[in-house]
């Protein structure tokens, strides 16, 4: 028994890998199953292709179009780049006075009209221009801080970030002629009538500017982005109601003008009524004094709390812009003759029969020649007035006027003046006649 158990134990254990390799092999049912599911496949593959072909075509077309609008557009966006445009618009008189009023007509400092070219830039070079087809403009009002650089270039977005309207309730900021266009024949243009109808307190710089640009929508070339034309701006300035013009400040100030139309002296204020006692009653009379003796200028401004420095600057700054015209004053002694401007500046000097320079004199003269300005000071009215010939222009120096009376050696003439009323020029010699002219060769010679 035990050996037929061993005998059926080795032909069971020979026969189990025979019918593990026949369990692993597939069956045909198997087989017909996986050739139907590939057949199947091929079917289903077949039918998917022309739908899978016109997903991707319309895929890819539609990325194309995506690419190709991105690239149109970066073209148009180079407008928006930083860089200098090579046309510009540009204001030929772009100076307004520091102040203006509502409801007057803008024009420039010189009371002239403001005007627009087209010009063409390379570099530092400026050129005029003819555009190309006619452009459209607009005139617009601009934030007085921007740019906030000293830049030239800007872009698109950020002028127009800048341009400023009317507040709510209120008209339209800018008004009346406010649209020109530039011809293909002529590249300048005059602005018209153009008003404010606001103050600029009411923005953080207080201050405005005057833009011109191209409308883009009425300029074929702008509106396809082909061509950018940088805006053009004037300097800045402020806007005050008109009901108070007649308060104004003068720029430049008139030697006439009463002495509250001076920057930081408000009429009747504090600093107009302490002049007005100490007899400084026009631009002429600080500014006359502001040579002779400075310090008691100060003084009467600034009384016993005295007058800052910037506040003291900034009135003389202004005063000393006034057009000093046509005028000079003689004052003849003993033994002496001087020429005045009309602020008190010695034009020559003549001591003795000789004329100086102030580096000639020494400190004993320098201290004559002081005693003799001041008291031509304090009897001004009774000086010879003469008038120079109107082809002779004069301004005053550009250098601090404020000083000593003897430091006057940038304003020494060429000429000579000799005692006993005697005025000689050039060899020849005249009387101190009221309407005598002095022919000078060289006005400004000394005096830079």
């Amino acid at each position: 028994m035990e050996t037929k158990r061993l005998a059926d134990d080795h032909d069971h254990d020979h026969d189990e890998p025979q019918e593990k390799r026949m369990r692993s092999l597939p069956s045909f049912a198997s087989l017909i199953r996986q050739a139907m599911m590939v057949k199947s496949m091929n079917n289903f593959c077949s039918a998917m292709e022309p739908w899978l072909r016109k997903v991707v075509n319309e895929e890819v077309e539609r990325g194309l179009q995506r690419t190709m609008s991105i690239l149109t557009r970066s073209r148009s966006l180079r407008i928006q780049a930083p860089e200098p445009a090579n046309l510009r618009l540009m204001f030929t008189n772009k100076s307004l006075p520091a102040i203006l009023f509502t409801c007057n007509k803008i024009l420039d400092i010189n009371s002239h009209p403001l005007q627009l070219v087209l010009v063409e830039q390379r570099g530092d070079q400026v050129t005029p221009t003819l555009p190309p087809y006619p452009l459209k403009l607009e005139i617009i009002v601009i934030d007085g801080g921007f740019p906030s650089t000293d830049s030239q270039a800007w872009t698109v977005d950020e002028f127009n970030r800048n341009v400023l309207k009317e507040r709510a309730g209120k008209r339209p900021l800018l008004t009346k002629d406010l649209n020109y266009t530039i011809r293909d024949n002529n590249n300048c243009v005059t602005l018209g009538d153009i008003e404010f109808t606001d103050n600029s307190s009411w923005i953080p710089c207080r201050k405005f500017k005057i833009g011109a640009r191209v409308v883009a929508e009425t300029s074929p070339g702008c509106s396809r982005g082909a061509v950018r034309i940088l805006e053009a701006l004037t300097d800045a300035f402020i806007v005050k109601d008109h009901r108070g013009e007649s308060y104004k400040k003068h720029y430049p100030p008139r030697l006439e003008d009463e002495v509250w139309r001076l920057e930081n002296i408000g009429k009747d204020g504090i600093f107009h009524r302490r002049l007005a006692q100490a007899g400084v009653l026009n631009v002429q009379d600080f500014l006359k004094l502001s040579v002779i003796n400075p310090i008691n200028l100060k003084r009467i401004l600034g009384g016993k709390k005295g007058i800052s420095e910037r506040k003291w600057e900034s009135i003389l700054k202004h005063a000393r812009t006034s057009n000093l015209g046509n005028k000079l004053y003689i004052s003849t002694g003993p033994n002496y003759s001087i020429v005045l401007d009309p602020i008190c500046q010695i034009l020559s000097i003549n001591l003795d029969g000789e004329t100086y320079s102030s580096s000639d004199l020494n400190l004993s003269l320098k201290k004559e020649v002081d005693r003799l300005v001041e008291n031509a000071y304090r009897t001004w009215d009774s000086l010879q007035e003469v008038e120079r010939p109107v082809n002779e222009t004069f301004q005053p120096p550009q250098g601090n006027l404020v000083g000593e009376c003897g430091n006057h050696e940038q304003n020494m003439m060429s000429y000579e003046v000799v005692i006993g009323g005697i005025i000689e020029v050039d060899g020849a010699q005249f009387t101190n006649d009221a309407d005598l002219h002095i022919p000078f060769e060289d006005w400004s010679h000394n005096l830079d």
